[in-house]
């Protein structure tokens, strides 16, 4: 290949179209391409791959617990959970509406999996995400810092098209963790989307939080334009229990199975 096309290619950082210039030149010469065609597609590489680039970016600075689809949901295990409605929010349109979810349900049911899932389906939308388990996020924005470092830090929470605060219920939170939560949700309100899972019942967001005002100002700011979305049925992680293990066998893992939500 023309030495001088790397080089001009580095110059201009079009590293998607270097990698693929020398395959699609040989095309050019086989096929006789006409020269706009040639073009259209050396370009079309290396738009390509700076999307692909940007994706893995989002992601990367999401902070996603774990790398879930929708794809990898056991959705045979629970029937009552259907499919569609997710798949509906991993379009991202109620983004682009500004409205905000609640997934409630008991322990291990796939919350957790559903919600960064939809956080993976959406930045391939074209949206940035974050995501924090709400313990993550109190500690976060608790902790003793400048004023400029914890606007710092408040800005990774106001600043994404949707933000996914998770693990809402596993336990009760850390005195004035309701005083972070408003913050956070009030400067969100109407303006970005945001998505919550939580295992206890919205009525008991009060003790919880351990104050029972700042739980309704929450609540009456996040589900005034929120899609509460009930899941019911057994837990995944305790689908094994209580049977026994054959003589002989070895006991099967309690964790689930790759491609199976948690």
């Amino acid at each position: 290949m023309n030495q001088n096309l790397t080089q001009y290619a580095r110059q201009l950082r079009l590293s998607g179209l270097l990698s693929s210039l020398e395959l699609r030149l040989e095309e050019a010469r086989t096929h006789q391409l006409p020269h706009e065609q040639f073009l259209e597609r050396v370009f079309q590489d290396e738009i390509n791959i700076r999307q692909q680039r940007q994706i893995e970016r989002r992601i990367k600075v999401a902070g996603f617990r774990d790398q879930k689809t929708l794809e990898d949901f056991d959705w045979s295990f629970n029937s009552s959970i259907k499919r569609q409605p997710f798949y509906e929010l991993a379009t991202g349109q109620f983004i682009r509406q500004r409205r905000d979810v609640l997934l409630i349900g008991p322990p291990g049911l796939g919350k957790s999996h559903l919600a960064q899932a939809i956080g993976h389906h959406v930045i391939q939308a074209g949206f940035q995400v974050y995501y924090r388990s709400i313990f993550d996020m109190i500690r976060e924005l608790q902790a003793d810092r400048s004023p400029d470092e914890l606007n710092r830090t408040l800005g990774r929470y106001l600043k994404p098209d949707l933000l996914i605060i998770d693990d809402m219920g596993l336990k009760v939170l850390p005195p004035k963790s309701g005083e972070v939560l408003l913050e956070v949700i009030m400067r969100r309100y109407e303006t970005r989307s945001t998505l919550m899972t939580s295992n206890r019942p919205i009525e008991e967001w009060g003790k919880l939080l351990n104050d029972v005002p700042t739980a309704t100002a929450i609540l009456d700011r996040f589900l005034h334009h929120s899609e509460i979305m009930k899941m019911e049925g057994r837990s995944y992680r305790l689908r094994n229990a209580g049977r026994s293990t054959p003589k002989g066998e070895k006991e099967e893992s309690s964790r689930p199975e790759v491609g199976k939500k948690k």
